[in-house]
């Protein structure tokens, strides 16, 4: 075998394990990190680089703020849905008032993907809302799992295939 034919394997399993590796600690994340549930907002549907996409700021029950309004937090759950709790870290968020009750969102947006062919997820219906289904990890921002519609109480999960 070529020695440079070899090395260049060797850097493309090498480039196949990394990636691999990082495929494999998304998905245990997945299965054994919480999932939880949290109203969003859209930001921006779409970008000619990055693919179609919903940026979606996250909200979620401000748990031991006092009254500060932006502070590093730790992401946690609370009965199925999204909670914030003040944790030094690299995630921050703000807290304000919505329909009377405090809520805090995430200053960083996630970025949800969709295909070509769906139309964009985040135009609704008045009396609507858009949710998003996430893992928690350990540290770090939530990652995306899917999206659904809330409607009259009821949470029903989107078909974006």
């Amino acid at each position: 075998m070529n020695p440079r034919l070899k090395k260049g394997l060797i850097v493309a399993v090498l480039h196949l394990a990394i990636v691999g590796s990082l495929g494999v600690k998304l998905l245990v994340d997945r299965a054994t990190r919480p999932r939880v549930w949290a109203r969003t907002g859209p930001i921006d549907p779409d970008s000619p680089l990055r693919g179609r996409y919903v940026r979606l700021r996250v909200e979620g029950e401000p748990i031991d703020f006092g009254d500060a309004s932006d502070i590093p937090v730790r992401l946690t759950e609370s009965n199925g849905l999204l909670a914030l709790t003040p944790a030094s870290g690299n995630l921050t968020a703000r807290v304000s008032t919505r329909d009377g009750r405090r809520v805090a969102t995430l200053d960083q947006p996630l970025a949800f993907f969709i295909p070509e062919h769906v139309p964009d997820p985040s135009v609704r219906a008045p009396g609507e809302e858009l949710w998003v289904e996430v893992t928690l990890p350990k540290q770090g921002a939530p990652r995306p799992i899917r999206l659904a519609v809330k409607k009259d109480g009821v949470l029903t999960p989107l078909d974006l295939d």
